[in-house]
C-alpha cells in the first residue's frame, strides 16, 4: 500500500463513522495526518475515534448550517488548523426506488440537502481557515459513478451526484491560484453498510439481482471501501500536486463500456 508524508497536516473526514469514512480516515492516519472523524452518529464517531492515534470526534450534521459551523470551529479549537476535507458523508434512499414521477418530495430533498448541499456547507465552512492559513489544501469529493452515468429509480442521488462532479470541477477552476486542490472520487458498488443492506446479503432488498448487478462489472465483483481510500490518499498526497478538477472513477471496469 502507499505510504506518503502526511504529518503536520489535519483533515476533515465526513461521515467517517461508515464503512468507506473508517477505511479513508485510517489511512490518512496511518500516514501522519491528525483526523477528525466527523459524523452525525457521534457514538459511533467517539469509538472509532478511539482507534486512531490523535483522532478527534466530531458532531456534524452537514445539512444544517448550524451544526457544520460549530463543528469546524470545535475542530480549529482543537487542532488550530484545516488541511484536507473529505466530503464522503451521503445518503440515498431504500424504502423509494421508483420512478420520478412518483418520487415522494420529502425524500428528494433530504437527499440533495446531505448529498449536494451538505458539500456546499461543509466545504465553504472549512475553506475560510484554509484559505486564510495560506498552506494551500484539498478537499475530496466522494461522488459515484451513478454521476457519470445514471440509473434508474434513484432519480435525486443521481442528479446530486452528477451536481457534485460539476461542483468538483467549479470549485477546482475557483480555488487552484490560492493553492487549494480540488477532486473527485466516484466509487462504483462498495461493500458498506447500505449496500450490503441492498444487495449483498440474504435479506437484502435486492438480494435476488445481486448475480445481475455483477455482471455489468467486468472484475465481477463490488469493492471494498480500502478500496476507495487509497485513491483518496493518492489525491491527498504530494504526488497529486498537479491534479486539480478530475474525478478518478474506482468501479472495477463498470462505466468502461458493455461487458457482453
Amino acid at each position: 500500500m502507499m505510504q506518503i508524508d502526511l504529518e503536520g497536516r489535519v483533515a476533515i473526514v465526513t461521515g467517517a463513522a461508515g464503512a468507506i469514512g473508517r477505511a479513508i480516515s485510517r489511512r490518512l492516519a496511518d500516514n501522519g495526518a491528525r483526523v477528525v472523524i466527523a459524523d452525525i452518529d457521534f457514538a459511533g464517531a467517539e469509538a472509532f475515534a478511539a482507534t486512531l492515534p490523535r483522532a478527534m470526534a466530531c458532531h456534524i450534521d452537514i445539512a444544517d448550517e448550524a451544526s457544520v459551523a460549530s463543528g469546524v470551529a470545535a475542530i480549529l479549537d482543537h487542532f488550530g488548523q484545516i488541511d484536507i476535507l473529505v466530503n464522503n458523508a451521503g445518503i440515498n434512499t431504500h424504502a423509494h426506488r421508483v420512478n420520478i414521477d412518483v418520487f415522494p418530495r420529502a425524500e428528494w430533498d433530504r437527499i440533495l440537502r446531505v448529498d449536494l448541499d451538505g458539500t456546499y456547507l461543509m466545504s465553504k465552512a472549512a475553506l475560510a481557515p484554509m484559505l486564510a492559513r495560506g498552506a494551500g489544501g484539498r478537499i475530496i469529493n466522494i461522488a459515484s459513478v451513478v454521476g457519470l452515468a445514471a440509473m434508474r429509480l434513484q432519480s435525486p442521488f443521481v442528479a446530486a451526484k452528477a451536481g457534485l462532479i460539476h461542483l468538483t470541477r467549479s470549485m477546482a477552476l475557483e480555488l487552484a491560484p490560492q493553492g487549494v486542490l480540488v477532486n473527485a472520487i466516484a466509487p462504483g458498488s462498495v461493500l458498506s453498510e447500505g449496500t450490503r443492506a441492498l444487495f449483498y446479503s440474504e435479506d437484502g432488498s435486492f438480494a435476488g439481482r445481486t448475480a445481475e448487478f455483477m455482471a455489468q462489472v467486468p472484475m465481477g465483483r463490488p469493492g471494498t471501501p480500502e478500496e476507495i481510500a487509497e485513491p483518496v490518499l493518492f489525491l491527498a498526497s504530494p504526488a497529486a500536486a498537479y491534479v486539480n478538477g478530475q474525478t478518478l472513477t474506482v468501479d472495477g471496469g463498470w462505466t468502461a463500456g458493455y461487458p457482453i
